[in-house]
């Protein structure tokens, strides 16, 4: 598990005086603004949500030191971590945070391995789970939904996922 968990990521600038739209990764979304300074996922970076206002489908957020649009720009697509312990405990087996499943195995359900949970996206349409293959070659990108991941098992490192039909 990682010590690190990422909660946010900015989006594109909004308006001209240093706003920013934010995707929030939490549990509840505005919980975001109270888990402290935000760090770029090197650390060289902080940042400080001065105020959030929710938008359509995202927050718009003024960050400290940000004031104008060229400013905000420079944030695009940044992501946002915490420490792991300034989140809530997980309390519940059927929880976890999405960073957990990072290298954990991925077979089928009869028990195939397809190889390593690599990473988990949402490019706005939903959580995608991507696997990487064992052998190498292209990863394998499947909904994260319950039909096509149908079981998590975080106490024994794997997840069951069902693959797209292939096209013959």
């Amino acid at each position: 598990m990682t010590d690190r968990i990422c909660v946010a990521q900015f989006g594109a600038a909004h308006g001209i005086r240093g706003e920013v739209r934010l995707r929030s990764f939490t549990q509840d979304p505005a919980a975001v603004t109270s888990y402290g300074p935000l760090e770029s996922e090197d650390g060289a970076r902080r940042f400080e949500i001065e105020t959030l206002r929710p938008a359509k489908d995202h927050f718009v957020v003024r960050v400290k030191g940000v004031g104008t649009r060229d400013a905000a720009e420079k944030l695009t697509n940044v992501k946002l971590f915490v420490s792991r312990d300034r989140l809530p405990p997980i309390d519940e087996a059927e929880t976890f945070y999405h960073a957990d499943l990072i290298g954990l195995a991925a077979v089928t359900q009869d028990g195939t391995p397809l190889g390593t949970v690599a990473a988990i996206h949402n490019f706005g349409a939903g959580d995608l789970v991507e696997i990487a293959p064992a052998a190498g070659g292209h990863s394998l990108l499947v909904p994260f939904t319950d039909a096509a991941v149908p079981a998590i098992d975080i106490k024994a490192r794997r997840i069951v996922v069902v693959p797209p039909a292939q096209d013959e």
